[in-house]
């Protein structure tokens, strides 16, 4: 019951930032290969209160990433004066928002092994794209005779009503989106590194900044 008490304790915010380390592979005790994405979570610090009498809602402001303060622009060092120095403001939800304290810090001690989360990332951005690769068209015969093997084909009427209708897939760019990938489930935690090992793919390259939200 004490170590029930404590884990409900600590976690008090709704989510976390981290960075995306790659992907590998876990084995279960059964033999079975679990394939992971491997995030190194936090550690953030609590810079801002949000209230309803002030702001409206009530949330949390945490900031990721410690910097050196000469990298703050003068906005971001004046509202974080006195305090610690980050690269990365974020806002989330507090479970109990007053017993959250301006100065405190969270870590990966929030999510819990088997627990379901979603991840939102940035997607990789594939630049100027056919219809082919983006969405997956067939294309066109490659025998003799056909000269648009890649290309998408018609895309609108002959006479009537002779315009191309809105939201047509065809080329244009693909990629560097936001994404979120719900309902996936946290296979290991890695304590001494901070890692969280998730089941499956999560939106992003490696390096990339990914939000991990309870579910």
């Amino acid at each position: 019951k004490f170590l029930h008490f404590e884990q409900r304790k600590v976690a008090m915010i709704s989510g976390m930032l981290a960075r995306k380390i790659g992907m590998s592979q876990i084995f279960q005790d059964n033999g079975t290969m679990v394939p992971v994405t491997v995030l190194q979570v936090g550690p953030m610090t609590v810079t801002q209160k949000k209230n309803k009498d002030r702001d409206g809602y009530d949330g949390v402001q945490l900031g990721f990433e410690e910097i050196a303060e000469r990298k703050l622009n003068r906005p971001t060092k004046g509202h974080l004066k006195g305090q610690t120095s980050v690269r990365i403001l974020r806002e989330f939800r507090a479970e109990d928002h007053d017993a959250v304290t301006v100065g405190q810090k969270f870590d990966h001690s929030i999510f819990s092994e088997g627990e379901l989360v979603s991840v939102v990332g940035t997607s990789k951005g594939r630049g100027f794209a056919g219809v082919m690769k983006r969405h997956g068209f067939g294309g066109q015969p490659a025998s003799h005779g056909h000269r648009g093997k890649r290309l998408p084909g018609s895309i609108g009427q002959c006479a009537f009503p002779a315009r191309v209708f809105k939201g047509r897939k065809m080329g244009g760019q693909y990629g560097n989106t936001q994404v979120t990938t719900q309902g996936l489930a946290i296979v290991k935690i890695i304590d001494n590194e901070r890692l969280v090992l998730i089941k499956g793919a999560v939106p992003g390259p490696n390096g990339g900044l990914v939000t991990i939200r309870k579910s």
